[in-house]
């Protein structure tokens, strides 16, 4: 096909992965690049493929890669990513498995080094499944007491499976308001790790964790934010929600808290400007059209995917987005992995005695009862959070009752402001 267009090319070697197989060529001297990009269309039909995806050229190779689906895709599973060597030696205690490359290797992330990531794709593209590939992957590395996780999911379908974990903050929390206190809890969490750090002489949370290990003191947990579903809270409180995000996102990697976004409608009003600037780590699942891919990637190429957890993954490690089909997990791999997880730190419990296991609590839940404290009284936190935010928010609410009439012009008069 390409040499019916006139583009002389030579064959190289052939890459054949979990969901699509890569053949790679090199075009001959003084041919352009964008002359074999414009041809993906015909290169389909002489195919009799569905979609093809030309990367050109390969990052740190001279060649072109065109990515063309394997007829039958091959299940990848996490158990099969994880027993890879890299993962097992590796140091880093937030590593998260996301699946294997074209060439059929086992990709690893570092969730510390990213630190903190977006996700998007439509229903069905594989969103959850590739969260709870990340949650499992923290869970086989990290222990209650050095990683904490608050799950939000707005759908109340996706994570209730997880409700008897000991790693959880809080309850998985459900709706907007529950999900904007959590949030500014963090905010309050982190800026009382800075203080920490500054007092420790650390200038973050692992070398003050190594320090803490010498003296045998305790260590300062990770804490993990997931959502499942940004649209939904976005919707409903996006100003304040969106603030938040924006702040943690800017401060809180030093101080080891991790935001984990992932939405199927990765629209402007979602992932807003300020969002995407801050979490430069993305994965683009399968999307509906070129403006969604722009939106989450900055490029084209997710609406070209083939879906059930083929992806696109980009951030600070590769110059261009990576290819990777996401590992599949069960549900009935998750309850099994959790009963697991429940039986064997109840057997710890009952051996240290009730006396030893208050202190246990006391040590790794005191963080989880102040969370869970905020939790329980929403409306009074949202009461002072307003009077805190702005001096004139009470004077204005009485201005509005007594004069049962609401208008900026009115507030203007009545409290001598400015429009803004």
């Amino acid at each position: 096909t390409l040499l019916n267009f006139g583009i002389p090319v030579e064959m190289d070697e052939i890459n054949i992965g979990p969901t699509v197989t890569q053949y790679t060529l090199k075009p001959a001297e003084g041919i352009k690049l964008s002359k074999i990009t414009t041809l993906q269309n015909d290169l389909a039909l002489a195919l009799a493929s569905q979609s093809i995806r030309i990367e050109a050229p390969i990052p740190g190779r001279s060649l072109v890669g065109v990515e063309i689906p394997n007829r039958k895709r091959a299940v990848v599973g996490l158990r099969e990513v994880m027993d890879n060597n890299d993962f097992k030696i590796s140091s880093a205690s937030l590593l998260m498995a996301l699946g294997k490359d074209v060439m059929g290797r086992s990709s690893f992330s570092d969730l510390g080094e990213m630190p903190h990531l977006l996700i998007g794709g439509t229903t069905g593209s594989g969103k959850t499944i590739c969260l709870n590939a990340i949650i499992m992957s923290l869970l086989y590395r990290n222990s209650p007491d050095e990683l904490k996780l608050i799950l939000v999911d707005p759908k109340r379908v996706e994570f209730p499976i997880y409700t008897t974990l000991q790693h959880l903050m809080c309850p998985v929390i459900y709706d907007a308001q529950q999900t904007l206190v959590a949030l500014k809890w963090l905010v309050g969490e982190m800026e009382r790790r800075f203080t920490v750090l500054a007092e420790g002489k650390s200038r973050d949370i692992g070398s003050y964790n190594l320090k803490q290990e010498k003296k045998g003191e305790e260590k300062l947990p990770y804490i993990a934010l997931i959502i499942d579903e940004l649209a939904d809270l976005m919707s409903v409180k996006g100003k304040e929600i969106e603030s938040y995000v924006v702040r943690l996102a800017q401060m809180s990697r030093a101080t080891g808290i991790h935001l984990i976004l992932a939405t199927q409608r990765p629209s402007v009003e979602v992932i807003t400007g300020l969002i995407k600037a801050n979490i430069t780590s993305r994965i683009a699942l399968k999307v509906g059209s070129l403006v969604d891919s722009r939106t989450i990637l900055d490029s084209s190429g997710a609406e070209k995917l083939l879906g059930k957890g083929d992806m696109l993954v980009m951030s600070k490690e590769f110059s261009k987005p990576k290819r990777i089909q996401c590992p599949y997990i069960s549900e009935n791999e998750i309850k099994k992995v959790v009963t697991w997880l429940q039986e064997n730190n109840q057997v710890e419990e009952s051996a240290e005695g009730e006396n030893n296991y208050i202190e246990l609590e006391e040590k790794t839940g005191s963080l989880s009862t102040e969370l869970q404290k905020a939790m329980e009284t929403p409306e009074a936190q949202m009461d002072s959070f307003y009077s805190k935010e702005d001096p004139l928010y009470e004077e204005a609410k009485r201005t509005v009752v007594t004069s049962r009439k609401a208008s900026a012009s009115l507030l203007q008069r009545r409290l001598g402001i400015g429009y803004a």
